[in-house]
């Protein structure tokens, strides 16, 4: 066959495997057993095949880069750094570039340049009103969503999630044993699978355990500003509530600052100042065991209620709980792992080592500190 360009398929008649499985194993993709694997490279090599590169580059849509798209407060959140980081890492030891997709140039439909730009597309936390979503679940290109796409349009090629209910469900469980009897949540706005799933296990949990969980929405990336004002406006409202959950990264300090003003001690409920014991070792898992049949319970006077100590936890950790005084107790949503486990399902299902619509999760630790700390 010297007389003419020998083509892939007269690599795979020879070696007397399908077209599809020829290509597999001269690029070391697929499922192909390694007998088969060498036969084909070994007639390859005999019958003098040569790629043409740019022919495969266009049927495979491989550019040797992979696409990522985060939501739009994402630059000013330590959370979506790290988890890009942890991405473009393992995309790397994969060989392929990422591709920061600016909001811009993913939305009213321009899916089609994204599609040809990039093998396959990472979109972290999808929300159901990010008009850009839709275009790039259904781009043509593998799509991996970092969160579940709540939306009703095309469903991503695979997910990595946390069990967001488990890890809010820990934070709640947590501070009633540690004294708490009226804990309030700082849940965020928006339609994503985090938010959500933070809003419903806070008015679940609250029915489940005969309490009174006040309910406070918050920016999705709420400031520090924004989370203390919001505290202070609950905690002059409902001046029984002892500990306060707050979600938003790095909003945490702003609870802290408004309990300062409101001169309520932050640490256990039993009445202990914070700074009296190291903290205890982190729990790792999905969730505690819920405790159920809790009586409702309402504190005394106004003037006993500033004299309770509040407990205060976050539902994202971070370099702001961990560096506030006192630290913050809060969920490790651990985001690098989180970035790498997204692009790994993403590479393996573009390299076929995982088959599509494959779904993973992600494990979270509860991280125990001072703002919630029990007594010696």
């Amino acid at each position: 066959m010297t007389s003419r360009t020998v083509t892939l398929l007269d690599v795979a008649r020879t070696a007397g495997v399908s077209k599809s499985t020829a290509s597999d194993a001269l690029q070391g993709s697929g499922r192909v057993a390694e007998a088969t694997r060498d036969r084909v490279r070994a007639v390859a090599e005999e019958l003098g095949y040569r790629p043409n590169s740019a022919a495969r580059r266009l049927r495979r849509s491989s550019t040797g880069a992979i696409g990522l798209h985060l939501p739009q407060t994402a630059t000013r959140l330590d959370y979506y750094m790290n988890l890009a980081f942890g991405a473009v890492a393992r995309a790397q030891e994969e060989g392929l570039d990422v591709v920061l997709l600016a909001p811009a140039s993913t939305a009213g439909g321009a899916s089609g340049p994204v599609a040809s730009r990039v093998d396959g597309l990472l979109v972290i936390d999808p929300e159901v009103d990010d008009t850009a979503v839709p275009g790039l679940l259904d781009a043509g290109v593998p799509a991996v969503t970092g969160e579940r796409y709540l939306g009703p349009t095309a469903a991503p090629t695979g997910a990595v999630i946390c069990d967001n209910a488990a890890s809010l469900t820990a934070l709640l469980d947590h501070v009633t044993e540690r004294g708490a009897r009226r804990p309030a949540v700082l849940a965020p706005a928006g339609t994503s699978a985090w938010a959500t799933a933070l809003r419903a296990t806070a008015a679940s949990w609250g029915q489940e355990h005969g309490v009174d969980v006040a309910l406070r929405t918050v920016p999705f990336a709420a400031t520090p500003g924004e989370a203390e004002e919001t505290t202070l406006a609950l905690l002059r409202t409902v001046p029984a509530v002892d500990a306060v959950i707050c979600a938003p990264d790095g909003a945490a300090p702003g609870v802290l600052r408004a309990a300062a003003a409101l001169g309520r001690t932050v640490g256990t409920a039993s009445g202990r100042t914070v700074g009296e014991t190291g903290t205890p070792p982190p729990t790792v898992g999905e969730a505690g065991t819920p405790r159920t049949g809790a009586p409702r319970r309402t504190l005394g006077e106004t003037g006993a209620h500033l004299r309770t100590p509040l407990l205060v936890a976050s539902c994202v950790d971070g370099a702001a709980p961990r560096s506030a005084e006192p630290p913050v107790t809060a969920v490790d949503l651990r985001p690098s792992a989180y970035g790498r486990a997204c692009a790994e399902l993403l590479c393996d299902i573009l390299a076929g080592r995982t088959p599509p619509d494959t779904v993973r999760r992600h494990a979270w630790a509860l991280e125990t500190r001072e703002s919630t700390a029990t007594p010696t």
